[in-house]
C-alpha cells in the first residue's frame, strides 16, 4: 500500500516550539521537507531591514518547495504560526492540489506561559533572527497573536490542538507524534 504524503502545519504562536518539534519530525522521518520559514527567510539579502518586504519574496518560495516536495510524493512540515483563516485554506488547497492530505496542528500553552517562552528564548540565544524579532514584535503583539490564533481554532474543525509543555520537548514530541499517527 503506498501511502499519501501530507502537509503537515504546525502552527502556535511564537516561540512555543514549532521549529524544534518539526526538525525532530523530520529527523524521524527521513525524506520529510523541514519547510521551517524563518530558515529560508534568512537566506534572502534584506531580512534584517523591517523596511525591506522579504516576507514577500519568501512566501512564494515556501508554496514551491512545498508544491515540489508534495508532487513527488514526500511529507513537508511547515511550522509557522498562522492566525487568519485563509492562510490556513491556502495551504490545505496546496496539499490537495498535489494530492497530498493536510493537517493542522496547533501547539498551545496558558497566554501567560507562552508570552514568558518568547521573552527566554531571546534571552538564552544569540541566534540574529530570534534577535530580530525579539525588536519588533511586543508583548501586547504576542497576546494580540495568541489571543487571535486561540480564536481561530474553532473555525478549524479539523485542527489537533496539543499542549506544548515548557521544558518538556520529548514529552511534547510524543504527544505530537500520537496526534499525527502514522504516515
Amino acid at each position: 500500500m503506498t501511502s499519501v504524503a501530507r502537509l503537515i502545519h504546525l502552527n502556535g504562536p511564537p516561540g512555543i516550539g514549532k521549529s524544534t518539534l518539526a526538525a525532530l519530525y523530520a529527523d524521524d522521518y527521513p525524506g520529510t521537507l523541514n519547510l521551517d520559514v524563518d530558515v529560508l527567510h534568512r537566506l534572502i539579502g534584506g531580512w534584517r531591514d523591517p523596511n525591506n518586504r522579504t516576507w514577500d519574496l519568501a512566501w512564494p518560495l515556501v508554496h514551491s518547495l512545498a508544491s515540489t516536495h508534495l508532487r513527488a510524493g514526500h511529507d513537508v512540515v511547515l511550522p509557522q504560526y498562522h492566525a487568519r483563516l485563509d492562510e490556513i485554506t491556502t495551504l490545505e488547497t496546496l496539499a490537495h492540489h498535489h494530492g497530498a492530505s493536510f493537517q493542522e496542528v496547533v501547539l498551545l500553552d496558558s497566554r501567560d506561559s507562552a508570552t514568558a517562552r518568547f521573552d527566554h528564548r531571546a534571552q538564552t540565544t544569540d541566534d540574529p533572527w530570534i534577535q530580530h524579532h525579539q525588536r519588533f514584535v511586543t508583548r501586547d503583539d504576542l497576546v494580540r497573536m495568541y489571543d487571535a490564533l486561540v480564536n481561530l481554532v474553532p473555525q478549524l474543525p479539523d485542527a489537533q490542538v496539543v499542549s506544548s509543555t515548557p521544558d518538556a520537548i520529548h514529552e511534547t514530541y510524543d504527544l505530537l507524534s500520537k496526534t499525527l499517527g502514522q504516515p
